[in-house]
């Protein structure tokens, strides 16, 4: 089992940047071939995916609401992967969850990740 620790929220202007980090401890990254993601949830609507990394970095996801705005990366030697998040707007407004996948592929699917994060919230003002 992994733990997660999301950081870097907070409440920002329209147009800003924000950089949310996620380090994790109890099992190394590079140990079991992690997949890293980064999902949402805003009030009143259900999680949803935002962006994904694969064990080695060379492969990344993002939904369409974010892409060419937000990006993933991973630092194994840190166990940490940070998100990005330029050009902010108030529909970006959520708890953002960091999420862990043992092993395979990289997924968009929230299913699929077994350990979760606490969540940092994300307030983006007009």
């Amino acid at each position: 089992q992994v733990q997660l620790v999301e950081s870097g929220g907070g409440l920002v202007q329209a147009g800003a940047s924000l950089r949310l980090a996620c380090a994790a401890s109890g099992r190394a990254f590079s140990s079991y071939a992690m997949a890293l993601g980064w999902f949402r949830q805003a009030p009143g609507k259900e999680r949803e995916f935002v962006a994904a990394i694969s064990w080695s970095g060379s492969s990344r996801y993002y939904a369409d609401s974010v892409k060419g705005r937000f990006t993933i990366s991973r630092d194994n030697a840190k166990n940490t992967v940070y998100l990005q998040m330029n050009s902010l707007k108030p529909e970006d407004t959520a708890v953002y969850y960091c999420a862990a996948k043992v092993g395979g592929s990289t997924s968009t699917r929230g299913a699929d990740f077994g350990s979760w994060g606490q969540g940092t919230q994300v307030t983006v003002s007009s």
